[in-house]
């Protein structure tokens, strides 16, 4: 595979149900987050996206409301099936990790009062935030190409860091103010 920006992925899904079953994959893989996976299935695995690509369409997926591979999902299914592609996304991205989250709401009803249940559940936060960490680690590369070049790039990200880590801005602020200003940046260097 290539890193250019110009070339077309190499591969796209060959029918809804190919899209249906990935994103049921990537959905029962995805353990405290799907992010990590869907970077390795799509960019890496399947190959149906560039990183940079990948990298554009999670940037857009995170400002929309509602989960980031969800929103993935849908724009991935539509930009190969339209609407029907969309659907099909989304119902492997949730069909069967639904029915196991509720059955796992019925035991942990029942077993959450074990120390052994509650142990376990902080363990998974812990490999969730490092499966976040070695995916963004594997998207560092892509702010090379960004429209606002390395610097500045690096700069909008230690101030969300801050804004948000540090300050406890409510996120929706953060993403008004900073997103508003580096979008602008980027459409002005586009120009």
């Amino acid at each position: 595979m290539t890193d250019d920006a110009n070339d077309p992925p190499s591969e796209r899904p060959r029918s809804k149900a190919e899209l249906f079953f990935a994103f049921n994959r990537m959905a029962l893989q995805g353990f405290g987050g799907v992010l990590a996976v869907a970077q390795r299935e799509l960019v890496e695995r399947k190959r149906w996206l560039r990183r940079d690509e990948f990298v554009e369409m999670l940037a857009l997926a995170q400002v929309l409301p509602g989960p980031n591979v969800v929103n993935l999902a849908l724009m991935l299914g539509d930009r190969y099936f339209g609407l029907r592609g969309a659907f099909s996304a989304l119902a492997g991205m949730l069909a069967i990790p639904l029915l196991i989250v509720l059955m796992l709401t019925a035991a942990y009803a029942e077993l959450s009062r074990f120390m052994v249940v509650s142990g376990a559940l902080r363990g998974m936060g812990a490999v969730a935030a490092g499966l976040i960490i070695a995916t963004a680690i594997k998207l560092i590369a892509t702010l090379g190409t960004n429209r606002l070049g390395p610097p500045l790039a690096a700069a909008f990200a230690a101030l969300t860091f801050v804004a948000i880590a540090w300050l406890r801005w409510p996120l929706i602020w953060v993403i008004a103010g900073l997103g508003s200003v580096s979008v602008a940046m980027a459409w002005v260097r586009w120009r």
